[in-house]
């Protein structure tokens, strides 16, 4: 089934790799790979496939009859226990700002290029295998993944791209009887997990952090990328960048570097604008921007901690370990905006910083905002008009989402079924549709629950005032406003009653309704049929409002599943995420069980009790509050 893959390794012919065969962690200077192999695993075995992305390389879906043994192919040579025909593993070079600090080499720990395919269609797809096992970018790591981590990135690529988002794809997922010990929380209970394996597919996977390995010393941490002062491999891969991945840039521009370089960055900056603007459309948070997790093209890339957002919080964190929320959902555009300007410090002297800051700052921000609030107005049905009050309209909206706390997801694919001339009965009915996705009294008590000990809190308070040097060492003032504000949510949670709730609730919702509606009848004005009007308006908001997401708790279940060794469950979900826009009939999923206590037990047994079970596109269950990826 694999052996039409026709391999064209112009990576590996276009920039330096280094010619030393030590597989053992080091530096590697003068170098953007390395060459490495592949560590077998005991007994792979396929978890899932996407046919959809292998297509892109050219395999066609085996007839049923040879799905076996194309599925047990796939498991042998997609686990890196055997190598294709023309295949050149290497793992590529990188450094990286991390949580805003230079950290120096980084580099494909646990990540291997295979090699670049040559499709039917001439299109040039880059091969991955992540969890492959030791590089010399491994550092005091194994170089491996596990279940998972892995299921987690596999459905997630694949969900993206459904969903209409630039991404890396993936076409498997292996495991095996390999096993590595891992402290998920890094909290002194270590676990033994199964070894696997997702093959990753994309143009290419490079990325800004690739152009940092020309870094002096830094001026904080003193690090220092591998390869200073070679100004000549930097040339080198702006000149493979530009020419494979940019070939109109370079035609445009053949006959002058800097105008070359200065039209690359742009297109670069205008791509990463949009691509964040994408994901603040749907919820999504990456949980992990550094500069070597950013594509220089453009692409959502390595999945870790990330999530998407379940109730509207702007400042929510999807990884556990981000405690000081740079990568929070609403700090994402800037945060990319800065990694911008690390890639435009990476690219001097071929690219002057004066002209790359300039791009940036002209740009970035109008590039984004107009983005956004392009497909808000798809999200809202509003498919008319552009009115300079859309954009007080969408933030009214958030705002009263914040306030209520609206199922992200489940509110927008909601309001394609509001009318703008409801009766007083109809809208009641639509309030109660709304008030079914704001969030209860029992999910608000889970959310601002005080997480300090108030004999620590104080301690801290005193800290911050007497020693703040000190207090840095500790926390951060703006951990302790969140915990502040907690306190003070939670105390006034308790003399609220439900119906209280619902009341107060239901008005915030009536207040945007009505501007909603007002705003709607702007785009009927001019409007001849407004039965035809309202019919494109409900396609164009269906088209834009997913139905399902890979919310953390339907993620969750599966991994339960297959680490008990049933895949029925990845596979279910990945079938379901091939149409998120449209309802899918048959898909039940994880029980509904609204008792706080015995939250965390319930998440480490979510997959167990199967009687009673919700929609894939419900709201999270109350034990899904416990959920913690880092």
């Amino acid at each position: 089934w694999l052996g039409g893959l026709r391999f064209d390794n112009l990576a590996l012919r276009s920039l330096p790799v280094d010619a030393s065969e030590d597989g053992g962690p080091r530096a590697v200077p003068g170098a953007c790979f390395c060459r490495v192999r592949p560590s077998p695993l005991q007994n792979p075995r396929l978890v899932a496939m996407s046919l959809p992305a292998l297509a892109l390389l050219g395999l066609e879906e085996p007839p049923a009859a040879e799905r076996e043994a194309a599925e047990a192919e796939a498991a042998l040579y997609f686990s890196g226990n055997r190598l294709l025909a023309g295949s050149e593993p290497a793992a590529h070079c990188y450094c990286g700002h991390q949580f805003g600090s230079f950290a120096g080499q980084l580099g494909d720990g646990a990540a291997m290029y295979l090699g670049e395919v040559l499709s039917p269609r001439g299109e040039r797809w880059e091969m991955q295998l992540k969890g492959a096992g030791l590089t010399p970018f491994s550092r005091q790591a194994d170089g491996r993944k596990v279940l998972r981590s892995s299921i987690r990135e596999f459905l997630c690529s694949e969900a993206m791209f459904r969903l209409g988002i630039p991404t890396t794809r993936a076409g498997t997922c292996v495991t095996s009887d390999s096993k590595v010990i891992r402290d998920i929380f890094y909290d002194g209970n270590p676990k033994n997990e199964r070894c696997t394996v997702v093959l990753r597919i994309a143009s290419t996977f490079i990325r800004f952090g690739s152009f940092e390995i020309f870094k002096p010393p830094d001026e904080y941490t003193g690090r220092k990328g591998p390869s200073v002062n070679r100004n000549d491999i930097r040339i080198q891969m702006l000149d493979y960048v530009i020419s494979t991945f940019y070939p109109e840039i370079q035609e445009d521009y053949s006959d002058n570097s800097i105008q070359r370089n200065a039209a690359f960055f742009k297109e670069i900056t205008k791509r990463t604008a949009r691509l964040v603007a994408e994901w603040q459309c749907v919820g999504f948070c990456h949980g992990v921007l550094n500069t070597d997790n950013m594509s220089i093209v453009g692409l959502t890339i390595d999945y870790g901690p990330f999530g998407f957002m379940d109730r509207y919080d702007p400042e929510h964190i999807c990884n556990g370990s981000d405690n000081t929320g740079r990568y929070a959902y609403n700090k994402q555009p800037e945060i990319c905006k800065w990694n911008l300007g690390k890639l435009a410090e990476a690219l001097v002297p071929e690219l002057p910083l004066e002209i790359s800051e300039h791009i940036l700052e002209e740009e970035y921000d109008a590039e984004f905002e107009k983005h956004y609030l392009q497909k808000m107005r798809k999200k809202l049905g509003l498919i008319q008009l552009e009115l300079e009050e859309d954009s007080k309209l969408v933030s009214e909206l958030l705002e009263t989402m914040h306030l209520t706390g609206g199922d992200f997801t489940n509110t927008f694919y909601l309001l394609s079924l509001f009318s703008v001339d409801s009766d007083p009965s109809e809208l009641e009915d639509f309030l109660e549709k709304l008030m079914s996705q704001c969030a209860s009294m029992e999910e608000l008590k889970v959310a601002f629950k005080p997480q300090m000990d108030p004999r620590q809190l104080s301690m801290m308070l005193m800290l911050a005032q007497s020693n703040p040097q000190l207090f840095a060492l500790f926390g951060t003032k703006s951990n302790i406003n969140k915990e502040l504000e907690r306190i003070e949510q939670f105390s006034k949670l308790q003399q609220l009653t439900a119906a209280d709730l619902l009341s107060r609730n239901k008005r915030h919702w009536k207040e945007w309704l009505e501007k909603y509606r007002v705003r709607l009848r702007k785009e009927m004005e001019n409007v001849g049929d407004a039965d035809a009007w309202n019919t494109d308006r409900v396609k164009v908001m269906h088209s834009n409002n997913p139905k399902y997401i890979l919310r953390n708790y339907i993620a969750q279940n599966a991994i339960e599943a297959a680490e008990n060794g049933d895949f029925s469950e990845v596979r279910n979900v990945l079938k379901l995420l091939e149409n998120p826009f449209q309802e899918a009939e048959g898909f039940r999923e994880v029980r509904e069980d609204e008792e706080e206590e015995g939250a965390t037990a319930r998440a480490a047994a979510c997959a167990e009790d199967t009687n009673n079970r919700l929609p894939y596109s419900s709201k999270p269950p109350l034990w899904a509050s416990e959920l913690c990826v880092t």
